[in-house]
């Protein structure tokens, strides 16, 4: 059965988020298979499921001369891709593809477990097993394909999940380089930061699944009783924990092979810290030297209204993406292109930038840094806001000119009146307290439950960023009762919350 899912989810993914689905005219004939294959049952139930594939072979590809393959999937409610002129890029350069529709989407059967190691993990290397089976594709060893992978998103979660899933059952993945966009370190963070949804997302995911049966009941059920109550049942995080990088790093996992990662500074579904964490968590140390980050403005996004967000500042078509151009790429696409040249075919291509983390500010600039750790502290004093209703409040922590490029956070200690107390906050730019918006469109909670007086909190998580504070410009501190990210998921009751002592930590760079 097709599936798909409703267009609001679709829509929202600007066309940063994607390049490596462009279409190019091929310069030589490519031949074009489709099938399936037979994967392990859906939980519960005993029937093996399909998992539908095409694989495009390139011209010339033979068992004396075979080349490596490149797997592609595609995001949620997604089908496979089907064209070859859509990989005449990849065809071209001499690489075979296969493009794959994910369990419980396009013409595979099944339901979609979100990228569970024991489900989809499973599908995965069954893909990889149908490709070691080709005669045309380069081998390390039998049953050892020379492999890369590309995706964006859900399509991003299948390289971590195959990946992964690998390396726990066979001691080494058979993947040897990864091109993974916009995707999730972990889902429990991305969907529920704190404990508290973000209400759009998880809106749209829910309205995706009453009229499709891609999703199990058990994550409508949750979902629906998320939004209902503004808390996260105990059993849909058990179901979403083992989904991602973060649950394998818990295992003492990390996988030793390059990863080329492009996330967005300005999606609000899978946040620029996400693949800050798979950069620095989800790799070993020789990996991370031979791994590349770009951070460029686009991905899920959503705009932010109250507070009010930087995203209706950023060009879509130009400055999206400053990063790929200073790396010697003219797009993303392009420079994946390359990574894969580099691991696969160990063609000198000159790329360059490796070990780093290189990030598209708000205003449309590259900055590299070799860390995106905090390096300087603010003392801000007391800061307070009321939890349930109430105005943001903007608190002034710099002058520009300077930059901040990584992962802030703010120690403080905690007073709080109210029963569920649950404030948002961000870093914003402004020329007073009054045009202050939140960077790049990104708020996090803080939250408490109860009475508490004089709680000490440290290293409390702020939305990674990369802006630019031009001279004549402050950088703030806003704290919100309320973020649009999760209308509906404030304090339940009217209370306050103050922060005292408050200090914060800055990734601040002169690059």
């Amino acid at each position: 059965m097709h599936r798909t899912i409703a267009a609001a989810v679709v829509t929202v993914v600007t066309a940063a988020a994607l390049p490596f689905l462009g279409s190019s005219a091929s310069a030589a004939p490519v031949s074009t298979t489709d099938g399936c294959i037979q994967s392990v049952p859906d939980p519960g139930t005993s029937a093996p499921v399909d998992i539908c594939f095409t694989l495009f072979r390139p011209s010339g590809a033979t068992k004396d001369r075979p080349v490596p393959m490149v797997l592609h999937s595609h995001g949620w409610g997604g089908s496979r891709t089907t064209d070859p002129a859509s990989f005449a890029y990849l065809t071209d350069a001499g690489f075979g593809v296969l493009s794959f529709d994910q369990r419980g989407f396009g013409e595979s059967g099944g339901q979609a477990y979100i990228e569970n190691p024991d489900v989809e993990g499973e599908d995965v290397q069954g893909i990889v097993d149908l490709v070691a089976a080709q005669d045309w594709v380069g081998k390390q060893r039998p049953g050892d394909p020379v492999l890369g992978a590309i995706g964006g998103s859900y399509g991003g979660g299948y390289q971590f999940v195959g990946a992964f899933s690998e390396l726990r059952e066979r001691g080494s993945t058979r993947f040897d380089a990864l091109v993974p966009e916009i995707t999730w370190h972990s889902l429990t963070e991305s969907l529920f930061p704190q404990g508290v949804p973000r209400t759009e997302w998880a809106t749209a995911l829910t309205a995706a699944g009453l009229s499709t049966d891609a999703l199990p009941p058990i994550v409508l059920q949750g979902f629906a009783e998320a939004a209902a109550t503004g808390n996260v049942p105990a059993y849909l995080h058990d179901f979403l924990d083992k989904n991602g990088p973060e649950w394998h790093v818990r295992q003492g996992r990390r996988l030793d092979i390059p990863v080329l990662f492009g996330q967005g500074a300005t999606d609000n579904l899978f946040p620029l810290d996400q693949g800050l964490k798979n950069f620095r968590r989800a790799l070993t140390d020789k990996a991370r030297a031979r791994s590349i980050f770009v951070g460029y403005n686009g991905g899920h996004t959503l705009p932010a209204l109250v507070p009010s967000g930087t995203n209706s500042d950023i060009p879509v078509a130009t400055g999206s993406d400053a990063c790929s151009p200073q790396l010697g790429s003219p797009s993303f696409r392009d420079l994946g292109l390359r990574f894969l040249q580099h691991n696969l075919q160990g063609q000198k291509t000159g790329l360059n930038g490796f070990g780093r983390f290189h990030l598209t500010t708000a205003a449309g600039r590259c900055v590299a840094v070799p860390t995106v750790a905090p390096n300087t502290a603010v003392e801000l004093g007391d800061v307070v806001s009321t939890v349930g209703v109430g105005a943001p409040i903007a608190y002034p922590v710099a002058q520009g000119p300077l930059t901040v490029a990584g992962s802030p956070t703010l120690d403080a200690t905690l007073t709080t009146l109210g029963l569920d107390n649950r404030a948002f906050l961000a870093l914003s730019v402004g020329t007073s307290p009054l045009d202050a918006r939140i960077v790049q469109n990104n708020m996090l909670p803080i939250r408490e439950n109860g009475v508490v007086l004089g709680k000490p909190r440290t290293g409390v998580e702020l939305p990674s960023v990369a802006v630019d504070v031009r001279a004549g410009e402050t950088l703030f501190l806003t704290v919100s009762p309320i973020s649009d990210m999760s209308a509906g998921f404030g304090s339940r009751v009217v209370g306050a919350m103050r922060l005292r002592d408050v200090v914060l930590h800055l990734p601040v760079t002169t690059g």
